[in-house]
């Protein structure tokens, strides 16, 4: 899962998104387990972050008897979001995706690349108008893992 890959063309000639995610199937049961997901704040900010930082957010997601950390900035020039590399990260991931379309870059950190993350990360970029940059995680891993979180 660690190793650099192209990520699949999701992008029409128009720009349009000319592949889904999953099957629809599969893309309806990930949607229909969202609302289970239950979430709650972070008690301690990340080392060399303020609390309550403007355009950031750090919450935990729960499902099943899995968690998460899931941490997101929100800014002029795009987001970034970040989560634990299990399956619950990569099921709110892809359900980020679903709502925002393909990223331009989704990338994995290795345990310890990240103090917040210390078995590893997820990584989604959005930039508006940013062509898909290449290499980084296949979107159908992240599906493949997410589908774990469906237990």
């Amino acid at each position: 899962m660690f190793a650099a890959a192209g990520l699949p063309t999701v992008a029409g000639p128009g720009g349009g998104v000319s592949a889904p995610l999953a099957d629809p199937g599969l893309m309806a049961r990930f949607r229909a387990v969202e609302p289970k997901i239950q979430w709650r704040p972070v008690v301690e900010p990340p080392k060399g972050r303020k609390k309550g930082a403007p355009g950031r957010s750090a919450r935990i997601a729960h499902l099943h008897d899995e968690e998460a950390r899931v941490e997101s900035e929100e800014g002029p020039t795009g987001s970034v979001w970040r989560t634990d590399s299990g399956p619950v990260g990569a099921l709110v991931l892809l359900l980020e995706m679903d709502r925002r379309g393909p990223p331009v870059r989704l990338t994995t950190h290795a345990a310890g690349d990240l103090p917040a993350f210390a078995m590893g990360a997820l990584e989604a970029v959005w930039r508006p108008g940013a062509p898909i940059e290449p290499g980084g995680l296949p979107i159908s891993d992240l599906v493949g893992l997410a589908r774990y979180a469906l237990a």
